[in-house]
């Protein structure tokens, strides 16, 4: 069965951007999907107009993409192996593809595996049976109640594995932050039920060492080895998922303040990986990059200062990640760029990766939900999707962020599975019952950057007065072609002209759409 959008074809590749006119991409509520766009001969004096400056220049692109979990697994493990590479090329290939070039995934189970599970036995904290076996070892169909009964077509594909097979797409070039949600149940106190809620273990040893802080810093460097052999090298960790969701959370958990992340990070988890030779304090930017909070943007500013004012934690610290779930905490959306740029202006050299963003999925309209502004996150606030997830990007991007990561790669058509009644949509959904899958706006969405914003890209200014619900950020890319991203959230149309070096292009921008204009290089 083919699936319900239709396939993906670029006619236009990034190799192919070469010489001519700019190239005009856009992805709109009437259904543009990633389509070139004519230009327009003339601009009326309502168009507006933005001049990018790429002599002005600011922070280098680490990526875009999306999250490797357990749960993408199983629904790709449902699909036939052709459907899967289908899939998969779509998303990784820089060619025929989205190129994703940033992705994420979980050390230990998350809220979307489809059950608890870590690496090690309990009660080692020699970590002598440590293992990722939970981590490629497939399906048995009884996980939980969700898979129960459903057919894979391949039951021996699981987390590993997709990360593997991302690998071998033709093309493919992508880093992966990894994140533990908790660690095993054994190692901590405080839980209202298995790994989930609680702390990590503040025993002493005779010298006022935590024994299971150590084990826990130990725990991250045998992560990493085992990945490494498996021809998964990671790219960056953070010490926690969300560091403060534990009281109230169901799925995996793990409370951390920010003087206790501060605390491990400098006098545990920075002097292990140090010795272990993943990061060299004089040289952040080669080796393993470690990432602290994790966390919603609501409350970056006051964790991020605790930890980055200590030298002794700071210098292991190549930046801080964020998730957006607090951006209708007040009822009216705020994308706290200013927070963003205050926490880099008090610690220059700090990098910002926004790690993580979902919403709840509306089964029964995937496609039209992101574009319905009835729809509520777990603050009641109400947004756009579409709208929310540009705006977002932008703003983060504008104030500084290396890079975007959606949460879940693949999920099903009901946000599953979840074993915690937490069914969020996805870039891609997977019909498993009738091996069937389609691509929500989100997918097209992130293409606009993750295609034509390449990895080492550096974002220059722009100079625009732009109106309400518009929103614009520019690139270079090594290549030296630049690109320009333009949202429009209001109803109308618009006109936009862009210029670059000399060069410019014309469009009409629909209301509710956004374009992607490439630039070639120059001579």
């Amino acid at each position: 069965m083919k699936h319900t959008l239709l396939p993906l074809v670029f006619a236009l590749t990034s190799q192919a951007i070469l010489q001519g006119s700019p190239l005009i991409i856009q992805t709109s509520k009437a259904g543009d999907r990633l389509r070139p766009q004519d230009a327009i001969a003339t601009a009326s004096d309502e168009a507006i107009r933005i001049q990018l400056d790429p002599s002005n220049r600011h922070q280098t692109i680490a990526g875009f993409g999306a999250s490797f979990t357990e749960s993408s697994a199983w629904n790709l493990a449902a699909l036939r192996a052709d459907q899967r590479d289908e899939v998969l090329n779509d998303l990784f290939n820089p060619d025929s593809g989205l190129g994703y070039s940033l992705t994420r995934t979980h050390i230990n189970s998350s809220d979307y595996s489809l059950g608890h599970y870590s690496y090690v036995e309990p009660g080692d904290l020699a970590l002598e049976s440590f293992s990722i076996s939970e981590d490629q070892k497939g399906f048995s169909g009884d996980e939980n109640a969700e898979v129960e009964g459903i057919p894979l077509d391949d039951a021996s594909f699981d987390l590993l594995q997709m990360i593997q097979a991302a690998q071998a797409v033709p093309g493919a070039d992508f880093e992966i932050l990894a994140s533990p949600w908790s660690p095993p149940s054994w190692m901590k106190d405080g839980e209202h039920k298995e790994m989930t809620g609680g702390f990590l273990k503040k025993d002493t040893d005779a010298n006022g060492r935590k024994i299971y802080w150590d084990a826990w810093a130990h725990y991250f460097v045998k992560y990493l080895e085992a990945y490494t052999s498996e021809g998964v090298e990671m790219w960056a960790i953070s010490p926690q998922n969300e560091p403060g969701h534990a009281e109230s959370a169901s799925w995996d958990t793990c409370k951390w303040t920010a003087d206790e992340q501060r605390e491990f990070i400098a006098e545990y988890l920075g002097p292990v990986l140090k010795e272990a030779g993943y990061i060299d304090p004089e040289n952040l930017e080669a080796g393993l990059k470690l990432f602290i909070f994790d966390h919603n943007k609501y409350d970056l500013l006051e964790f991020g200062t605790t930890v980055l004012s200590d030298p002794e934690a700071a210098q292991y610290i190549y930046g801080t990640a964020f998730h957006w779930y607090s951006i209708n905490y007040t009822g009216e959306t705020d994308h706290r760029g200013d927070d963003l740029e205050e926490l880099t202006s008090r610690f220059p050299g700090t990098q910002l990766l926004h790690t993580e963003s979902s919403i709840d999925i509306h089964a029964h309209a995937p496609i039209g939900q992101y574009w319905d502004p009835m729809n509520r996150d777990w603050t009641g606030g109400r947004f756009t999707p579409f709208s929310q997830y540009a705006v977002d990007m932008i703003t983060d991007l504008n104030s500084g962020a290396i890079g975007y990561i959606d949460w879940c790669v693949v999920l099903s058509t009901t946000g599953g599975p979840n074993p915690y009644n937490n069914f969020n949509s996805a870039a891609v959904l997977v019909d498993p019952y009738q091996q069937d899958f389609l691509y929500t706006p989100i997918f097209y969405l992130l293409g606009h950057f993750s295609k034509y914003v390449r990895p080492d890209a550096e974002r220059i200014s722009l100079a625009a007065e732009l109106p309400a619900n518009v929103h614009a950020t520019a690139f270079q890319n090594t290549d030296g072609s630049i690109v320009a991203v333009v949202f429009n959230g209001n109803e109308e149309a618009v006109e936009i002209a862009v210029e670059a070096d000399g060069e410019a292009s014309l469009s009409h921008l629909d209301g509710n759409a956004v374009q992607t204009i490439v630039f070639s290089a120059t001579e």
